[in-house]
């Protein structure tokens, strides 16, 4: 079974919220404003791929990414940890992301891909947490999805699926191909890179493809656009300090009760 994950670059979560700021023109972070990674839900959607070839369910795992030339450097990991191939689709949409036109990209490219059996995705980008482009690869390529998934099993023909639901865990049969979104769990931390795997991965070609090798003009990726961007802003957020003084703490006790009897966020002592 050949299965292939869905990878996404997103800016540095450690990033401090007071460094974080949105170019008006873009609608966008500013390049360069922090480095970008690949994503945690990514990240436990490629562990899982690997669990699956490690137990001989999978024989061969191709990381999928659609961005710009950043993306090579997500690729690289993912071949660190040795994912088999690794195909970067050249596309970068006019400001943020749209799930409609990233769904639209994947899905061709994983039918150019030769239709692998199995497509595992995160649950949600960590960025813009749309949670959608999962299943709209799937609506797309024609098959069924299975959400929050973070165990799978071969048996009878099926994949064994544990996942969350609203009422614990369930377990749900799916007969490949299919499209699993890959939810956060304890068994799904990305594996470490040995030294030599990383010297393998720098050395392995990675595939690159535009939308016009996949067939999709910009007519047909504009038509697929779903959302418009009006305007993206961080909120101003105005903090004031004002000190409270007294002789002792009784006295800068009765202040302070004095003071917010004053700003109304305490009703009068009398």
């Amino acid at each position: 079974m050949h299965a292939v994950v869905l990878l996404k670059q997103i800016l540095d979560w450690e990033l401090p919220p007071r460094k974080f700021r949105i170019d008006p023109a873009t609608n966008c972070p500013p390049a360069g404003l922090a480095p970008k990674l690949l994503g945690p839900f990514e990240q436990n959607a490629l562990e899982l791929a690997l669990q699956l070839k490690d137990a001989g369910v999978v024989t061969k795992v191709t990381a999928l990414l659609v961005g710009g030339e950043a993306g090579v450097e997500t690729l690289r990991k993912a071949l660190s940890v040795r994912a088999d191939e690794a195909v970067l689709v050249e596309y970068a949409a006019d400001g943020p992301d749209d799930p409609s036109q990233t769904a639209a990209v994947l899905a061709r490219a994983i039918e150019r891909l030769g239709s692998p059996e199995l497509v595992l995705a995160g649950r949600q980008a960590g960025d813009w947490d749309y949670g959608q482009v999962g299943y709209l690869v799937a609506e797309r390529l024609g098959r069924p999805a299975v959400g929050l998934a973070w165990r799978v099993e071969q048996g009878d023909g099926r994949l064994h699926v544990w996942r969350n639901g609203p009422g614990g865990i369930e377990k749900l049969a799916v007969r490949p191909p299919a499209v699993l979104t890959v939810t956060n769990h304890d068994s799904l931390q990305l594996r470490m890179s040995s030294v030599l795997d990383l010297m393998a991965a720098n050395k392995k070609t990675i595939e690159r493809w535009t939308t016009d090798d996949l067939g999709l003009g910009d007519g047909e990726l504009e038509a697929a656009r779903r959302l418009d961007f009006d305007r993206v802003w961080v909120p101003e957020v105005e903090s004031v300090c004002e000190f409270v003084a007294g002789e002792d703490p009784a006295e800068v006790a009765a202040a302070l009760v004095g003071r917010l009897v004053d700003l109304k966020m305490l009703g009068s002592a009398a």
